[in-house]
């Protein structure tokens, strides 16, 4: 089951978030400040929502969040899936192709021409999952800029 992220569940969203952080090797993670940053996404807002999914039993297992952006290129509004993780007791069951079309679904719904992602090179079991979708893989290089 799929739910939107709301000050009703931020809580049980954090440890996943925290999870995700950790995967990605984040330096400084904080609770407090993943709160307060996520809050400010929901499904009825136009910036963006967490998503969360829950297995059988109703526990949180996965999570999603789609941001918008505007692509000059094809001039359109594009839905960014910033963020996908699934505990890793529960890969390999859809959970994240779940998400993933719910996050295009929720993208198009907003007027998004399309969802885009990105994702580490080295994180060969997601590219797995997202090659086995029908989407077309960039050539694009992303660059970080720090001040």
């Amino acid at each position: 089951m799929i739910e939107a992220v709301s000050n009703n569940n931020i809580e049980e969203a954090l440890p996943l978030i925290r999870k995700y952080q950790e995967f990605y090797k984040i330096q400084v993670i904080d609770d407090a400040r993943n709160r307060e940053f996520f809050s400010q996404f929901s499904e009825s807002g136009n910036d963006g929502c967490l998503f969360l999914f829950r297995d059988e039993v109703g526990m949180p297992v996965g999570f999603a969040t789609v941001y918008f952006t505007f692509v000059s290129s094809i001039p359109a509004k594009v839905g960014v899936m910033n963020d996908l993780y699934t505990l890793p007791t529960h890969r390999g069951k859809g959970i994240g192709k779940t998400l993933i079309d719910h996050c295009l679904q929720f993208a198009l719904g907003k007027g998004a021409a399309r969802l885009q992602w990105l994702t580490a090179q080295d994180n060969e079991q997601a590219q797995k999952l997202y090659d086995s979708l029908n989407t077309k893989k960039s050539s694009w290089h992303v660059y970080t800029y720090t001040a």
